[in-house]
């Protein structure tokens, strides 16, 4: 068993290396198909097992970060998501020889489509698209998205006509690049980002949340009245006062409230507060200058095991630490945006931005540019703060915006439309950025079309793949 998973496992680790922090991109081209080769040779013998392997060689790596959220939970979910590609690749081998690579396509893409909304809402990290966001498949984001992507690195590296894959490939790319139906205002906006700096791998219940909202007022009082800025950006959950109330009744803020008078400008910060028992509320809010909580949006797709604990009864009987999440958050329920200013902002926080979807539901209503205001103190390494600021690359080029990443210990950036990323800060590191950005208008086709038509395209494709497999099968053979 030893010496068969070898070879898969070591397939799946070079697709692994291609993402960040490594961010060998062409890698996933080998590693996909190296895998492929295997899969030929074993389809009659190990085909679950094969692709199996092959994905926990992906993913044991690649989703590491996990291990510091909840080590159970790591392990269970490489495993299932090496379960979910393993019976990709034994569905592949129920076709015909000359069909088997096509169909290797296109269920490995419907496994990391099921990884986009399943378990838990999704959990779409460490995808192929992620280990692309610096390649030229990156253009074809505003055209696709992520599955487009994904399902380009299957075709090209599996495909038995590869030189033709490469071939459309490129000028896909080629079309993309020339084409941009999104378009600037004429208007900017210059946002400061504050990030407090401290320590990593910390968690919020042996955390003085009052420590970490003084490293960034501390900043803050920085700032010169003097200087031009349209807004002060705060990361994700800074202000925490979930143990004591709502924000509004609270001490941090009269200080908010404070700054944004000095400098006259909003402050744009991220809350936890109250939620009734058991549960609080994690959001982005804007304070005006006279204290005005002018815009509100509360985090709807929430961490699983970071801000609740899914099957907490069951999971405390068996001993597992639920303690690190003693509150489940509360769900919003609004519109992904924020009102600042004149303009709109769309609102992905933290871990909302590796749903495209997110990010879309704010352009479609109006928005000019993307915060995401998130925090991954509770993490060590990097493996997670990369992987976030490859997803906040693809995002922008998706939508055609800027987007601005505000975290309390790292990484804060701008990220432009054509995906380059500006004043990356360090991880650890007390840091203020400022830019000024353009506000942008227009949709792309990804914008307007979303995942579901790829998707319902993928489940045609497989559909017809089933149909043409039941003709060439003689009646009454095995």
């Amino acid at each position: 068993m030893m010496r068969r998973a070898t070879a898969p496992f070591l397939a799946g680790a070079l697709v692994a290396a291609s993402m960040p922090p490594w961010g060998w991109w062409p890698l996933a081209f080998v590693g996909v198909a190296a895998y492929g080769s295997l899969a030929t040779a074993r389809r009659e013998s190990s085909p679950f097992l094969t692709a199996a392997f092959f994905a926990t060689g992906w993913f044991l790596p690649a989703m590491a970060w996990m291990w510091f959220l909840t080590a159970p939970g790591y392990l269970i979910a490489v495993a299932l998501f090496a379960c979910v590609h393993g019976v990709a690749g034994r569905a592949a081998a129920t076709f015909p020889v000359h069909q088997h690579r096509t169909a290797l396509i296109v269920f490995h893409t419907l496994a990391e489509v099921v990884r986009l909304s399943w378990p838990f809402g999704g959990v779409p990290l460490a995808t192929v698209a992620i280990g692309q966001s610096q390649s030229p498949l990156a253009a074809l984001s505003p055209l696709g998205g992520v599955i487009v992507i994904s399902l380009v690195v299957f075709w090209i590296s599996l495909s038995p006509r590869r030189l033709r894959a490469v071939l459309v490939t490129v000028i896909l790319v080629g079309v993309a690049n020339a084409w941009d139906s999104t378009r600037d205002t004429g208007r900017t906006v210059r946002i400061t980002v504050v990030q407090g700096g401290g320590e990593q791998g910390t968690h919020a219940v042996d955390t003085d949340p009052r420590e970490v909202f003084d490293r960034h007022m501390s900043l803050t009082k920085s700032l010169s009245p003097d200087d031009r800025r349209d807004f002060v950006l705060w990361p994700e959950n800074v202000i925490n006062v979930s143990a004591t109330g709502l924000f509004a009744d609270s001490r941090e803020y009269v200080e908010i409230f404070r700054e944004a008078k000095r400098l006259q400008t909003p402050m744009v910060v991220g809350i936890t507060e109250d939620a009734g028992v058991g549960a609080f509320t994690n959001a982005h809010i804007v304070v005006e200058p006279d204290g005005f909580v002018s815009s509100r949006y509360d985090k709807v797709r929430r961490v699983p095991f970071g801000e609740y604990m899914p099957m907490r009864s069951l999971l405390s009987s068996l001993g597992a630490p639920t303690h690190l999440v003693p509150r489940d958050a509360r769900p919003g329920d609004g519109r992904a945006w924020l009102d600042i200013g004149d303009d709109r902002a769309s609102v992905a926080i933290s871990w909302e931005v590796f749903f495209g979807g997110r990010v879309n539901e704010g352009v479609a209503d109006g928005a000019g540019f993307v915060v995401n205001p998130t925090n991954g103190s509770s993490y060590t390494w990097s493996i997670l703060q990369t992987q976030q600021l490859a997803s906040s690359r693809l995002r922008a080029r998706e939508q055609g915006r800027w987007l601005v990443q505000a975290a309390p210990t790292g990484f804060s950036s701008f990220v432009d439309p054509d995906g380059s990323v500006h004043d990356r800060t360090d991880i650890g590191e007390p840091a203020v950025i400022e830019r000024t950005i353009d506000v942008r208008e227009g949709r792309t086709v990804y914008s307007r079309l979303g995942n579901r038509v790829y998707i319902i395209a993928l489940v045609l494709w497989a559909l017809w793949l089933f149909q043409r497999r039941s003709r060439a099968i003689p009646r009454g053979a095995s």
